[in-house]
Parts: C-alpha cells; sequence; structure tokens
C-alpha cells in the first residue's frame, strides 16, 4: 500500500505541485479520482472539512489546503530549507505563489475571455519577485531558496509552467526564471513525471481553458 492517498478532481489543479514533489521525492501514492457527477451528488463534499478538496490521506492523518499538504510534506521529507531563516523565506515564496495562483484560477473560471490581454500584459509584474529572489540566491543557479529544493520550488514550478501554457512568452524577459524552469524540469525523476501518461493525458484546469 502506498504511503499517500491524493482524492481529487481529474485534473492536476491544485495537485500537481503535490504529484510532482511525490515524484521526484521518489513517493509512491495512489489516487483516488473524484468525478463531477459523484461530487454533486453531495456526501463526499460534506465530509470534507472545508466543503473542498483536494483530501490527502498519509497513514491516519487526514488532511486539506493543498499549501498545508505541501508544508507537511516539506516537513516529512525534508523540503522545507535548512534552518528557520530558510524555512521563513521558503514560506514567504509559497505565499507569493498563492497569491498568483488565485489570480490565475480566478482568470480561469470566471473571466478567461474578457480578461486574459489584461491579465498576460500584467503578468511581469507578478514574475518579477521570483526572478529577483533567484537572483539574489547564488546568482539565480540553485534553487528559489538556499541550496536545496524546498516543497515551494515544486509550487512555483507547476505556476510558471501553466503560465508558460497561457503565455508562451511570458518568461523571455526573465532568463533566471526560463533557466530554472529548464533546470527543474531536467532531474531525472521528475522529468519521467512530466512524460508520462498520467501527467500529459490530465488537464490543467476542469473546464478546458488554459
Amino acid at each position: 500500500m502506498p504511503p499517500y492517498t491524493i482524492v481529487y478532481f481529474p485534473t492536476r489543479g491544485r495537485c500537481e505541485a503535490l504529484r510532482m514533489l511525490l515524484a521526484d521525492q521518489d513517493q509512491s501514492w495512489k489516487e483516488e479520482v473524484v468525478t463531477k457527477e459523484s461530487w454533486l451528488q453531495g456526501p463526499l463534499k460534506a465530509s470534507c472539512l472545508y466543503g473542498q478538496l483536494p483530501k490527502f490521506q498519509d497513514g491516519d492523518l487526514t488532511l486539506y489546503q493543498s499549501n498545508a499538504i505541501l508544508r507537511h510534506l516539506g516537513r516529512t521529507l525534508g523540503l522545507y530549507g535548512k534552518d528557520q531563516q530558510e524555512a521563513a523565506l521558503v514560506d514567504m515564496v509559497n505565499d507569493g505563489v498563492e497569491d498568483l495562483r488565485c489570480k490565475y484560477v480566478s482568470l480561469i473560471y470566471t473571466n478567461y475571455e474578457a480578461g486574459k490581454e489584461d491579465y498576460v500584459k500584467a503578468l511581469p509584474q507578478h514574475l518579477k519577485p521570483f526572478e529577483t529572489l533567484l537572483s539574489q540566491n547564488k546568482g539565480g543557479q540553485a534553487f528559489i531558496v538556499g541550496d536545496q529544493i524546498s516543497f515551494a520550488d515544486y509550487n512555483l514550478l507547476d505556476l510558471l509552467r501553466i503560465h508558460q501554457v497561457l503565455a508562451p512568452s511570458c518568461l523571455d524577459s526573465f532568463p533566471l526564471l526560463s533557466a530554472y524552469v529548464a533546470r527543474l524540469n531536467s532531474r531525472p525523476k521528475l522529468k519521467a513525471f512530466l512524460a508520462s501518461p498520467e501527467h500529459m493525458n490530465r488537464p490543467i484546469n476542469g473546464n478546458g481553458k488554459q
């Protein structure tokens, strides 16, 4: 039995950073896929603490909230910086990722046709902080914080990859972020996961927009 279970819709959504982390760290997990029809029936939703997915099980520990799950795995698997100062910076980066992810989700689900042009136009100002952070850490040649990968790297990588689908040239003016994405994409276990049908055949979002 895999130690972890992900209960989620048949999309990448808020779980792909988590899957990328587990794959890259050579962890096994099982998926319980929830269809829209079964979700709308109500009992599962009613049983979820906040009435939403993902739901994550680690043995007898059940967690909700994707960022709480990432932080839990960060602590469990040693992906939370080497000391308290780095851990604080990892948290800061992850909160920045969440801010931009919320803007992205709002665009995708509420304002895609009317809002995409303005969103893409404003995107550089939202990406710049991450380029700045990279430039301040070993000249951008390492990870977003320190010299070891953290859970925030997987979350940021997922965010950048979905924005490359939305706006393929969005990283052209951010050389450090471009190199960072290429570097992480080429990590052997992560590269294998990203090339797998499991990843490739799973839509980014639940409404077909990306």
